[in-house]
Parts: structure tokens; sequence; C-alpha cells
């Protein structure tokens, strides 16, 4: 086997990764070769002789232009709100639309040593993000008289841990052949100076996530694509975990991606500040793309309009609609997404077998992003929507100023105190509340089953059947 091993190793001089081999039962001797055989190391070759290549973000910034758009309110829409839900209803209704869940990520940023979709957000009933998105599909579901699909991307790192959790809640009440839970692949990370593989472990190679880009892959690798076909399934609502204002499968959303004929639909908040911290999504030469605003240069962040808003005002928020057909074109095309390079601090396995935990960035680690997509589609649409009723990121632990669980929380409470008093509830102030997707999925739902003039004066949770909660 090791001799086999090398014939891999030696052309691209990796040969150091079995520098430990005879140290190695066999059982780690048999991952480790799993490891190797998995890497595809021309294309870490390619990746890492292309390091220094730089995309010249200041040319293309200067070529900017603000994306096609559908702006909150606008008269230059070409269909209203209302034509858009009609238009997503039935498309929802015929089961043509499925979801795509991303949730490789760990809650190391929150403190929390488990998958981040296991977080514990509701403000008072305590429940996860996994729930709540869960129960947001059944209730988009029952509304339309369907059963949604959800395709759940993992990690390595949460795979194991997502598939129990699940398991022990039984699905929250999703149907076993409506959830279907894959895992993204991984990249080696590289030594910065040489190009060389980096051992974790001396049976374990360094390995990581290969981006939310990765889920194109994934989805073909894993069968999941095979299974949308299927299905006859047509449009993908795709978003992120860390996001439980979410809309999941929200039929205005649905309605304006097939309404512009788009392959790829992206929800955008306007920016309040030329450098928020979100990828700006622009036009260049006639194809959507997005520049990260740690690529923006400052004087074409701040270039305005004649009214004073920004000219680069699309800032993404991670939620697109996307054409099946369009993903399956990508998914058999090689270089569909581009690798990004990211240099990271890495602790690996040093010659004399010890673990080195460098002080500075000394490892290049490669990830594709899903919003390198964008160029590709023939037709694609940004969707402008309320960051109020549609965004609440959860990214940072409490001690931070923003996108903490106390932050998610308030701005969640704050939602539900909009829907609850535009039925005509009198809610005291400094009084929370919480609603269950299952007991209504919006502000029309809300109407449906609240009073004008009920009020309420201690901390409620909305659920079937509804209890307060002290």
């Amino acid at each position: 086997m090791k001799k086999e091993l090398l014939s891999v190793l030696s052309p691209h001089g990796q040969e150091h990764l079995l520098r430990f081999w005879d140290q190695l039962n066999q059982a780690e001797r048999r991952s480790l070769a799993r490891q190797i055989r998995e890497i595809d190391f021309d294309l870490v070759d390619r990746l890492y002789r292309s390091k220094d290549k730089l995309v010249n973000y200041r040319k293309l910034a200067e070529r900017a232009k603000p994306p096609p758009a559908i702006r909150l309110g606008s008269p230059r829409n070409r269909f209203t709100p209302r034509q858009a839900r009609k238009r997503g209803r039935q498309a929802i209704a015929k089961r043509q639309v499925g979801v795509i869940l991303v949730a490789g990520g760990q809650g190391t940023r929150l403190g929390f040593d488990h998958p981040k979709g296991m977080f514990p957000i509701g403000p008072i009933s305590g429940r996860s993000l996994f729930q709540i998105y869960v129960e947001k599909i059944l209730a988009a579901g029952r509304r339309h008289g369907v059963r949604i699909p959800l395709y759940l991307m993992t990690s390595p790192a949460t795979h194991k841990k997502t598939k129990a959790f699940f398991s022990r809640h039984h699905n929250f009440g999703l149907e076993a052949e409506d959830l279907i839970i894959f895992r993204q692949g991984t990249m080696p990370a590289v030594d910065a100076a040489s190009g060389r593989v980096l051992l974790e472990r001396p049976g374990q190679i360094a390995l990581s996530p290969d981006g939310h880009g990765g889920t194109l892959a994934a989805l073909a690798r894993s069968g999941a694509l095979a299974d949308i076909q299927q299905r006859g399934l047509r449009h993908l609502f795709y978003f992120q975990v860390d996001n439980p204002l979410v809309d999941v499968c929200g039929a205005e959303f649905v309605g304006c991606h097939l309404l512009t004929d788009s392959e790829m639909s992206t929800q955008v908040v306007a920016k309040q500040h030329p450098k928020d911290q979100l990828g700006n999504v622009v036009q260049v030469d006639g194809r959507l793309q997005v520049i990260e605003y740690s690529d923006l240069p400052d004087d074409v962040a701040e270039r305005r309009n004649a009214d004073g808003s920004l000219e680069i005002w699309a800032g993404s928020i991670a939620v697109h609609m996307f054409a099946v057909d369009f993903l399956r074109r990508m998914a058999a095309a090689a270089d569909a997404l581009p690798f990004h390079i990211a240099h990271k601090k890495v602790a690996y396995i040093g010659r004399a077998g010890r673990l080195v935990k460098p002080k500075k960035t000394n490892a290049i680690k490669f990830e594709r992003f899903i919003f390198d997509l964008m160029p590709s589609a023939a037709r694609a649409i940004v969707v402008e929507v309320d960051p109020q009723e549609a965004f609440a990121p959860l990214k940072n632990a409490s001690r931070a100023a923003t996108d903490t669980p106390e932050w998610v929380r308030a701005q969640m409470v704050a939602q539900h105190r909009r829907w609850l008093r535009r039925a005509g509830a009198e809610i005291d102030d400094g009084v929370a509340v919480e609603i269950c997707p299952l007991w209504a999925l919006d502000a029309e739902e809300t109407a449906a089953k609240i009073k004008p003039g009920t009020r309420i004066a201690e901390a409620t949770y909305f659920c079937n059947p509804c209890r307060p909660i002290s």
C-alpha cells in the first residue's frame, strides 16, 4: 500500500505525508490512504501555482454598475408584489420548488461546540435554528397543500451530529423521504511557502470544507441532484443556516424569480453605509457578480446617485433561487466555480512529530463561493427585501456589537410584535412574544388568528396549542 501511495505522491512532491506511516496502526493507515486517494493533487498544484494571480478588483469595480433589480415599492417594477405572490404560489402548489439549506458551519464564534443549526435561538421557546427552518418548510407546504423536500448540506465536522440531532427529534415532523442530508467536499490546507499539504495529525491530513460553493459538486456527487430531477423539481430555494428571519420558500420571491425567467435570483438589502460588511451585487459587462466588501475600493463604495443614495447599493444576504436546469448545466462544467485563496493560521505536525501552533498565517486554504455562479447565468436578477423582515444573521458571541444571539432574538421578537400589532393586538411594553411558523407563517396568517383588541401582558409563545411562558 505504501508503495502505491508513494507513486501518487512523488510526482507532486508530497511524499512527506507518509513520514509517520510506520508509527500508524492498520486502521490509521487505511484512513490516511483513503484521504490521499481522494485528493486531486493536480488541482492542488494548479491552485498553488496560481496563488499570486490576484483579481484586479480596482478595475472590476470601476466598471461596476447597479444590478437589474426588483426594488421595494418601486413603480419601475415589471409586476406587483401580488402578481409575484400569485405566480410563486402556483409553482409551489405544483410541487416545482424544493429547499437547499447549507449547514456546514460549527458554532465556534458563538462559543457553541456543535453545528450552528443546533443553536437554541428561539427567544422564548429555545427552539433551534434547524427546528425553526423545518417548521417554516412544513408551514409553507401546508399552506400550498404539498410536501416540500429539504436538501441539507453538512460538512465533515457537522455531519454526524446533524444527522443524530434530526433523528433524535424525529426530523421535527418532516417525512423521512423529504429530508436528504448530504456532505460537502473538502480541500487540503497547504503550507504557504512550499505548497506542501499539511498534516493535522500523523495519520490525518489538514482538511477543511470547500466552501458553500461546494454545494454544486456535493449535490451531484451525493445523488441529491438526481433525486431533485426524479421528483420533477424545477427550482430550488437556497439559504444558509444562520438567518432565522429568512422567509423560506416565500411565494413573492419565488414569483419574482419566475416572472423574470431568471436562472439565479438573489435577495439583497439596501446598504446603509458604503462599507457595510455584505457582498456587493453589481453588474459588470452585462453580467451579475459579487464584489466582497473587503475588495471594494473606498472611492467606488462612496459613489452616490443624484438623490444621495449609494450607487453600489445591493448587499447580498446569501438567499437565492436557482433553476434546476441551470444547476445541472453548471454541475457538468468542470470549472463552473473558481477556487478562492484564503491565508490562515493552521496548526500542523512538524518533522519531529509534534504539533506546531503558528502565531501568524502560515497556510493557504481553498474554497468556492456559490455566488460565483452569477456570471454564468443567462438571466439573473436581484430582489430587494426589508431587513427587518428577512435578515438577522447569527454570527458572533454575546460580547460583539451585533449579530449576537441577544441581537438576533430581539429582531425575532420585534418582527412578531409587528405582526401581532398589525392584527390589532395590544402588547405591553417590554413583553417578549414568539410565533411558531406552524401557528402563523406571516403577518397575514397572524391576523387570521388574533382578535383585534387582544391584550398580551406576559411573555407568550404562540404555538399549537398556544400557551404563555413565564
